[in-house]
């Protein structure tokens, strides 16, 4: 789990990597493919450097501190007898809570929070199991290493872990996530298997000192019964749960699916396998602009702060559509729609593999 965000540090010099037949006896098309990501890469270099620690990461640990420093604020309001006070403070924790674990988590994954090694692997077990409940090592592999490195490619990152094929598409989308506080830890122990003593220990007590804080908080600060705090935990692990799991489905699944023996260059992978939402006042700060408005710019370039990806998405957008490549966007509800009246198409059955014509 060390150096993650130097694993991403330059994603042109991936471009040539891990290609299959599709691309060979084509020198010239393949030097001109890199060309281009290896452009837009000098333009975002530019732009990083460019920018000052605010930019690149302050304005993001200043969210993040912003949630952490809200907590008590909460637990407050939650001991209230006042029905208002106390939904109010539901509503801190909630924010709160998805603000820490699924941007804070996601940042930490790809190392975007501190330039040093030993602090990005700090910050990483901290977000990752204290705050959400998972393993690091296993959360880094998954999605630094096989969704990131293989996006859309069958078998490797086409997100087929978010189906579950026997639900039907009301459950799937509107009621099965609201589980996914009691499922994470579940499945984090599946994830224990294989990894090292120190490791499984590690997480084992980082995930329940996560829990039990919490939980102990709930009881002393605010008051609670026993009951009354499992039930709050629920309840604010599970605010943003619904589009959670929507984000993490609408911005791949249905789009270009790819092999692991014929996918294209980096830069035409990417373009045509991410899409971006609108931007969303709500969504974009808990969650971050790099998984809702700027997901392109962030497949691109991994290692960019949600912030930086808000800065270099023109400069992206534009240079995509002077090349006349995909820069694929689409709406909330539309994405809604389409998987509720294509849930068998796209949640059930296997994709199909595309083929890019002139480029593979």
């Amino acid at each position: 789990m060390q150096n993650i965000s130097e694993e991403w540090r330059d994603p042109a010099s991936r471009d040539g990597e891990g290609h299959g037949d599709g691309a060979q006896g084509k020198p010239h098309a393949d030097a001109e493919r890199e060309t281009l990501m290896m452009e837009l890469t000098r333009l975002v270099q530019k732009s990083v450097r460019e920018s000052s620690w605010w930019e690149r990461r302050g304005i993001d640990c200043s969210i993040l501190t912003a949630a952490f420093i809200s907590l008590p604020a909460g637990f407050l309001l939650l001991g209230s007898s006042q029905p208002l006070y106390f939904l109010l403070g539901l509503l801190i924790m909630g924010i709160a809570h998805a603000v820490i674990t699924v941007k804070g988590t996601h940042l930490s994954s790809h190392g975007a929070l501190s330039e040093s090694p030993a602090w990005t692997d700090f910050w990483a077990v901290f977000f990752i199991e204290v705050c959400g409940s998972f393993s690091a090592r296993a959360g880094v592999h998954a999605h630094v290493k096989m969704h990131h490195a293989h996006t859309n490619v069958i078998g490797l990152g086409d997100s087929s872990t978010w189906k579950i094929p026997f639900l039907p598409r009301s459950i799937y989308l509107f009621i099965a996530p609201l589980a996914v506080p009691i499922i994470t830890p579940i499945v984090a122990i599946g994830q224990l298997k294989g990894q090292s003593p120190f490791q499984i220990v590690r997480t084992v007590l980082c995930v329940c000192l996560g829990f039990f804080s919490q939980y102990y908080l709930l009881r002393c600060v605010s008051g609670l019964s026993c009951s009354s705090a499992l039930v709050v935990m629920l309840l604010c692990r599970a605010m943003f749960s619904l589009p959670y799991i929507h984000v993490n489905i609408f911005q791949h699944i249905g789009l270009a699916m790819f092999s692991a023996s014929q996918r294209p260059k980096r830069i035409f992978q990417m373009t045509h396998g991410v899409l971006n939402l609108p931007r969303n006042p709500l969504l974009d700060w808990t969650f971050g602009h790099s998984l809702i408005s700027c997901h392109v710019e962030h497949h691109l370039f991994p290692f960019l702060s949600d912030n930086m990806c808000l800065k270099v998405k023109p400069i992206v957008s534009r240079y995509l559509k002077e090349k006349k490549l995909p820069y694929l966007e689409d709406g909330y509800v539309s994405r809604l729609h389409l998987f509720f009246h294509k849930y068998q198409e796209l949640m059930v059955f296997a994709p199909p593999i595309t083929e890019l014509v002139g480029i593979q």
